[in-house]
């Protein structure tokens, strides 16, 4: 019973390449035979009826050996059977008899028996060939020519095409000769089953199952059915009983075939091409595709598989804009991976490029000539179209569509038609393509855009000259302006390289406001102010003189200053210092950092160190200019806020703001000083004054 198409096709594939099996073309039957032998098949099937056993009078051609393979019988392309092939072994059995008078009495031969001896042989053998439910009986005359008659010799073979049968049917094929003359040959065989092999998906990956019996091995390859051409082999395995294999969902293309056969001879392959529709393998192919150069003018489109798509030409302009399709003119051509093609183009251009697009949307575009041709060039593209009686049209390839030439738009092509067809009637545009139907021009516009910056650069020129001319005129107003920009800069520059160290005694809570206050309005100037207020985790995990220490010798180094803000209690600590180092150095508490710089800070008024390094600064109603330490005085001492922009000069350096600008900035720090002031002067208890009434107290 003839096997239909669709299980066929999933156990024998359709590529000849990949299956071992032998297509055999036609409908009908056939039988052919050795060289030497004549043979010929009967029309129509015959009776089996094998008959009795009778005597051979002479030699006789009989079968001696059955031989069996399995073809692919094909109607049309995919249109295939499995079908057995029987190829039947002859020889020639017996002898002929001699009359017992001729050898006794020496009678001469009778030249009408001797004949018969150097004839030919023929025979008539049948082929019997069942398989359920189908059983057919064919019949081959064969004729053996007198010079192979060798007795108990073999002449050759008959083979016929083909009797169909199933997967995994069994077979039984016998033959004998009409008359029989001989026990009937026979042999039965087990045709291959299809292998179980499923397919199913595991999150992002794929996972092929296949069912064959324990310890029963078979091989597992994995290919790209491409058409047109052989099959590409990816991943080939000789495997044992049942398996579970998994893909990466990014290894799938539509034309993956799995093929599965058992390791024996003569074996059918089984083959599935399950991802033809699957759209992740459609989004692989895609991504792998890719487009080749092929100089002159040719390009390929490599891809695993055959693509569904069209390809067409089209101007790139530098400009960045989409791709113009040149179409038409030129058509559109079905692509063909893996193959040569050629558009046909007079000369190449390096705008022009290759789009391969489906139906849906554009998938790849490249520039192939690029490389060889170099960039983009900011050419005009002109479309020439002839009609009947010699008309011809020229149109300039723009974004917006196809310009015609002297028409009337505003668009650069329509500006430049005139010299533009002069270009082309001059010989000076390269002509890409030419036949019955129009023409291809590529106009260079370097000149045009050199025109053009030239009116720019002498409107630019033109421009210079008037503002020369004003500056001439203006020229001291411009110097002033241009010097107080300079010195703006130049301060700005040096302000924000300037590093201050604020150092003071915590005397209570309403003179730290005023520190915090005075911190703040130096950094909005800006300068980098450093101050223990804002680093008291720092001050806690490193101590006050550590802490101290890294903050000078970082400050000094970047050329900054330390600030001295003398109070009350700073006086009385220097004091204490002074007359009794070891026991001022253990009596303040751990964040007191002014306590412990003064054994670093000493040293350097002392030894004359001090000046370029240190400034001096009390609050005026707080302390009064004589109750600084005659030892600190070697140093700028400033009032603050009264002398502020002196204090804000020493403060930035040499690249100190003019005098009307350090009074500005004066002027904003004591607004921000002011109300700190206020609150610390109206603090309950504190008691505090200037002059000799906080001396006493100390």
């Amino acid at each position: 019973m003839p096997v239909p198409w669709f299980f066929l096709s999933l156990a024998l594939g359709r590529n000849p390449v990949v299956l071992s099996l032998e297509r055999v073309a036609g409908p009908q039957d056939t039988a052919r035979c050795s060289p030497g032998l004549s043979c010929h098949l009967w029309d129509g099937d015959v009776l089996c009826l094998p008959g009795s056993l009778v005597s051979a009078p002479g030699p006789m051609l009989v079968p001696t050996g059955l031989q069996t393979e399995l073809v692919l019988k094909c109607y049309k392309e995919t249109d295939c059977d499995l079908c057995v092939r029987v190829a039947v072994h002859l020889a020639v059995h017996g002898y002929w008899e001699e009359p017992e008078d001729e050898e006794k009495f020496g009678i001469a031969e009778d030249p009408e028996i001797e004949e018969p001896r150097n004839a030919s042989l023929q025979a008539h053998v049948v082929l019997s060939f069942q398989a359920y439910p189908t059983a057919r009986c064919v019949l081959l005359e064969v004729q053996v020519p007198a010079a192979l008659v060798q007795p108990g010799q073999s002449v050759g073979s008959v083979v016929f095409d083909c009797f169909e049968a199933a997967l995994g049917a069994e077979v039984r094929i016998w033959s004998y000769t009409q008359p029989r003359y001989q026990k009937e040959l026979n042999l039965t065989q087990q045709l291959p089953a299809l292998p179980g092999l499923n397919v199913s998906a595991d999150g992002d990956d794929v996972r092929l199952v296949l069912d064959v019996p324990e310890e029963k091995r078979f091989g597992l390859s994995l290919y790209w059915n491409q058409v047109p051409g052989p099959a590409k082999p990816w991943w080939h395995r000789n495997l044992t009983g049942p398996q579970t294999i998994t893909l990466n969902h990014t290894d799938l293309v539509p034309c993956l075939c799995i093929q599965v056969w058992p390791l024996e001879p003569d074996s059918v392959r089984t083959s599935i091409c399950p991802f033809r529709e699957d759209p992740r393998a459609h989004r692989n192919l895609w991504r792998a595709a890719r487009l080749q150069l092929l100089p002159p003018r040719a390009w390929r489109l490599d891809a695993p598989c055959s693509l569904p798509a069209e390809a067409t030409l089209c101007w790139q302009a530098p400009d960045g804009g989409p791709c113009q399709p040149l179409v038409p003119p030129l058509p559109r051509e079905n692509v063909t991976v893996n193959k040569a093609l050629e558009f046909p183009l007079l000369k190449g251009h390096p705008n022009i490029c290759v789009q391969v697009s489906t139906w849906e949307k554009q998938e790849l575009q490249e520039c192939l000539w690029a490389d060889s041709l170099g960039p983009l060039k900011d050419d005009m593209l002109l479309v020439e179209t002839r009609g009947p009686q010699d008309n011809r049209s020229l149109c300039a390839l723009e974004s917006s569509g196809c310009t015609p030439l002297l028409s009337s738009v505003s668009t650069r092509a329509a500006r430049l038609g005139g010299p533009l067809l002069q270009d082309v009637q001059s010989g000076q545009c390269l002509q890409l393509w030419d036949d019955d139907l129009g023409a291809l021009w590529a106009c260079p516009m370097e000149k045009y855009i050199h025109r053009r910056w030239a009116l720019v650069w002498l409107a630019c020129l033109l421009l210079a000259a008037v503002l020369f001319l004003l500056l001439l005129l203006k020229k001291n107003h411009v110097k002033g302006w241009l010097r107080l920009l300079k010195e703006d800069v130049g301060a700005g520059a040096a302000a924000r390289s300037r590093a201050a160290l604020l150092l003071y005694s915590a005397d209570d809570a309403g003179f730290e406001r005023l520190v915090g206050a005075l911190a703040s309005a130096l950094f909005q100037l800006p300068l980098r102010v450093a101050v223990d207020l804002w680093s008291r985790r720092e001050l806690s995990a490193q101590g006050p003189l550590a802490w101290f220490h890294a903050q000078r010798r970082q400050t000094l180094q970047e050329g900054g200053v330390v600030v001295l803000l003398f109070s009350p209690g700073a006086v009385a600590l220097c004091r204490e210092w002074l007359q009794d180092a070891t026991s001022a150095a253990g009596a303040h508490g751990p964040h007191d950092a002014f306590a412990a710089s003064l054994s670093c800070l000493l040293p350097d008024f002392l030894q004359g160190r001090a000046p370029g390094r240190y400034v001096g600064a009390y609050f005026d109603r707080l302390l009064s200019p004589d109750a600084v330490p005659a030892l600190f005085r070697s140093v700028p001492v400033f009032s603050l806020p009264s002398q502020l922009p002196d204090f804000l000069g020493t403060l930035q350096g040499p690249a100190a703001p003019r005098p009307w600008r350090l009074a500005e900035r004066a002027e904003q720090v004591s607004r921000a000083l002011q109300p700190a002031l206020d609150s610390c002067f109206r603090a309950p208890g504190t008691g505090r004054g200037m002059g000799p009434e906080a001396e006493n107290r100390t």
